[in-house]
């Protein structure tokens, strides 16, 4: 990002850790500099575990740089320019986590001149240019960076606390770390909610009663209240399902005898007319749950590639949590989606044409920072993207240009019928207009339609009165237990703080009281891995015995509970638009660990957790994840890593350009060399000699 502004603003020359220019000098961070303090920086005691020494409340919290060569060295130059310069402009993420990583390393730096910001939702040298033109003094953003510190103290006083408190309370062996997090364990309190269902559910018998007339399937309907229930758009579907079901074969047969050999009677026949709207422009989560549904994607393997398409300059800024635009970017579309050239014969019919605004897409009032993630009109066929970048983008494009089709129209014919006084019932649905869906080559919207029992059939022409011969059958059935998480669903869960909600517009309300931010939760699933809390079989994720005996030794709701947490991320949200103070949120965190320390050190039970057999890992995924807002600083005990191969390999040293990206240079960690482009997707690792 920081050659790219450089480029842009004619500072052109290199120099060791900064560009310049044109009356600039552009330099950059990676990733994290600076982190808040660990205990022993405050206090000598605090360095050993304790629990007379809990809680660990320091009286001001401070900041210090991350131990790396590599990162003191550009911190070096950094602080040197800041000091000589007339004015600094902040250009990190435009984001909570971004604003705090710069304001860090200003403080650190003891920057005096004044500060502006630059606030941009793609790295196009038209977006930045216009950012530059723009640019807004930093205290209009204080608020934002006042949430973000917020967010990190509480992590500190909740992760290093109970950390510490449970590791010491209930561990099992003397070198077990029970790593509790303010997002991460009720994340895993879900997937132990959920595991605990599957595993404690008992499954009960029962018989469905159908019959096929005309070669139609048709479904016993028991009751008229069953009947209005799935006719109501908000039916709780397995409600709906239970209406169907008769209770013992013998009620079964029963019913089975009194309508074999008997004419099936058409009752009504019942067509309404209906209109689908396009699916939502993607937000960090729904695109998580798509590529997950469609693709297998971890959601940090998501996050990854819509952040290179994003460095790309091919798609805006990725970490949003809105599925609107604001109406400022209506008259750029008709720019953006000329720039689509792989997509031509789609947008072809939208070309000469007003191009549609509706109130479900363009809406300024549902856009704070960023706005939904769509592309931003440069060409893709230049990129050089990956196969599953290309995936990615292809999902992006798509939704985007379906915002601007018409309506999807149908119809659906509703048949009642019987036989004697047994009811019974069958549904259709008519594709009259593909409008949008043509976008998808006539499919539905998403992987979320093709689970839905609705069927896209066309029934024959029913009239009502009319009479005939039928198959009947008796099935015998038995219920099912809960489906297993997958990261799609544990997401969605995490965004409506562990409600089930299938209304766009109920779970956008929701997402005021979500737990973790869009950005985190990827990192949150990775950690719960990492932990070894949870494990994946296929795309099902399920908890581990450690993941399950550690929710089970917590009482504190505080700690556990979705819905509480997601009333802390609602507070951190009110800090960021000035409708909470910071001040009132830290003493109410700070009152809550004290709390928490006194009821678990009281605690007289000899419970214990197990120990984890393995560190579990999700397949495939990025080894350098970014720091993230849950991690307690407590690492579990490492596992020994198998020698990939003997080969023979070059070794690199500090400061060397990356032999695998071409674009970082190497920097030194505690156990082995790594690229300073970790945090935009090099894996290149190299273990120390």
């Amino acid at each position: 990002m920081g050659r790219d502004i450089a480029k842009v603003l004619g500072a052109t020359t290199a120099h060791d850790g900064y560009m310049e220019g044109n009356g600039y000098q552009v330099t950059w961070t990676f990733g994290h500099l600076c982190t808040l303090k660990e205990p022993h920086d405050y206090y000598e005691g605090w360095k050993s575990w304790a629990l007379g020494s809990l809680p660990m409340i320091p009286q001001r919290f401070g900041i210090k740089l991350i131990e790396n060569d590599g990162y003191k060295k550009q911190f070096e130059t950094i602080k040197r320019l800041m000091q000589n310069a007339e004015r600094i402009v902040n250009c990190g993420d435009a984001g909570q986590e971004g604003e705090l990583i710069q304001r860090w390393v200003m403080q650190k730096a003891q920057a005096k001149c004044p500060v502006e910001r630059l606030w941009i939702s793609s790295l196009t040298e038209e977006a930045i240019k216009e950012g530059f033109s723009s640019l807004k003094p930093q205290d209009d953003y204080q608020s934002l960076y006042e949430a973000g510190l917020c967010r990190a103290i509480g992590d500190w006083l909740l992760g290093m606390n109970a950390t510490r408190l449970y590791t010491l309370k209930y561990r099992q062996m003397q070198k077990q770390v029970l790593s509790i997090g303010r997002v991460q364990t009720p994340t895993l309190a879900l997937i132990v909610k959920r595991q605990l269902e599957i595993d404690n559910f008992k499954p009960e018998q029962y018989w469905l009663l159908s019959t096929v007339y005309r070669d139609t399937l048709f479904n016993l309907q028991v009751s008229d209240e069953a009947e209005e229930s799935e006719e109501s758009e908000n039916t709780d579907k397995k409600k709906s399902a239970a209406g169907n079901r008769i209770k013992t074969e013998e009620e079964g047969q029963k019913a089975l005898e009194s309508i074999r050999g008997k004419d099936f009677e058409v009752t009504g026949v019942t067509k309404k007319s209906g209109v689908e709207a396009p699916p939502r422009l993607f937000d960090l989560t729904s695109l998580q749950v798509e590529c997950n549904k469609k693709f297998s994607f971890s959601a940090e393997n998501t996050l990854k590639h819509i952040q290179s398409l994003y460095e790309k300059k091919l798609t805006t800024y990725p970490r949003v949590d809105t599925t609107f635009l604001s109406d400022d970017i209506y008259p750029k579309c008709p720019q953006i989606l000329q720039g689509l050239a792989p997509y031509a014969a789609l947008i072809q019919p939208l070309m000469g044409t007003t191009l549609k605004k509706s109130k479900k897409v363009f809406d300024s009032s549902k856009v704070t920072d960023h706005h939904a993630i769509i592309p931003t009109g440069v060409n893709p066929s230049n990129g050089d993207l990956t196969y599953d970048e290309k995936r990615v983008y292809d999902l992006v494009a798509r939704r985007f240009i379906a915002v601007f089709y018409p309506d999807c129209k149908f119809a659906t014919t509703t048949v009642s019928g019987k036989v004697e006084k047994v009811k019974f019932k069958t549904s259709g649905k008519q594709i009259l207009e593909e409008g949008w869906r043509a976008v998808f080559g006539g499919s539905a919207k998403s992987a979320d339609e093709s689970e839905k029992p609705d069927e896209e059939r066309t029934l024959p022409d029913f009239k009502k009165g009319e009479k005939g011969p039928h198959e009947p059958t008796l099935a015998e059935k038995w219920t099912t237990p809960p489906k297993p998480y997958t990261e799609a669903t544990l997401l969605r869960a995490m965004e409506t703080a562990g409600k089930t909600v299938e209304n766009e517009e109920l779970r956008d309300a929701l997402k005021e009281n979500g737990i973790g931010r869009p950005s985190t939760r990827a990192a949150i699933i990775e950690t719960l891995f990492k932990r070894g809390y949870i494990k994946k079989e296929r795309k099902s994720l399920s908890a581990t015995p450690t993941g399950i005996d550690l929710i089970g030794i917590i009482h504190e709701e505080l700690l556990k509970s979705a819905e509480l947490t997601g009333q802390w991320e609602k507070k951190l949200r009110d800090i960021e638009a000035h409708k909470y103070e910071a001040s009132q949120f830290l003493e109410e965190l700070k009152a809550m660990v004290y709390q928490i320390v006194q009821q678990v050190i009281c605690d007289s039970s000899n419970r214990r957790v197990a120990a984890a057999e393995v560190v579990q890992s999700a397949p495939k995924t990025q080894s350098n994840t970014k720091t993230q807002s849950t991690a307690t600083a407590q690492p579990t005990p490492k596992t020994p890593k198998k020698r990939a191969s003997k080969k023979k390999v070059k070794q690199v040293k500090e400061g060397d350009v990356c032999p695998l990206c071409g674009k970082g240079h190497i920097i030194k960690g505690k156990t082995a060399y790594g690229c300073s482009e970790w945090k935009n997707g090099c894996e290149f690792r190299q273990a120390f000699e």
